[in-house]
């Protein structure tokens, strides 16, 4: 069982890994390269939604340590519009500019064919049952690392 356990989490780091180079593929076709493939998956994560840094982390659509310095660069070319929040100067909401927003929109018909192309290969029970294993996955590991 131990073995089974550690295979599947280096399933899913190469699994991530592949679907940064899927995305990162998706750029290059797109002739996107002033944003890479981290930055983009932030930016579909923000879609038309308006967060703080706090949230994107929290809510865990962002894996790494450097939330602030990907956000940035977005600022600087145009992608993100930072604005602050009016109870605390400390603190600011991001969202996607006009820029960013056509990029999420291209994404998010580029995410729909891939998912359309996996369920015209018997992949919708897939995703489901992988879902779900997932989902306990995720659980388990949040009841171990409150302990």
């Amino acid at each position: 069982m131990k073995e089974q356990y550690f295979e599947s989490v280096q399933a899913l780091e190469r699994l991530h890994r592949l679907f940064l180079d899927v995305v990162k593929s998706e750029l290059d076709a797109l002739g996107v390269f002033d944003v890479n493939n981290v930055q983009t998956i932030v930016l579909c994560n923000i879609g038309t939604s308006q967060l703080t840094v706090g949230e994107l982390t929290n809510r865990g659509y962002y894996l790494g340590s450097n939330v602030s310095y990907n956000l940035r660069k977005m600022v600087q070319n145009g992608y993100i519009e930072q604005v602050p929040t009016p109870y605390d100067r400390r603190s600011s909401h991001v969202k996607l500019s006009p820029k960013g927003l056509e990029l999420y929109k291209k994404f998010d018909h580029i995410f729909q064919k891939h998912a359309e192309g996996l369920n015209n290969k018997g992949g919708k029970e897939t995703l489901a049952q992988l879902g779900s294993s997932l989902e306990k996955l995720e659980r388990f590991w949040s009841e171990v690392s409150s302990k």
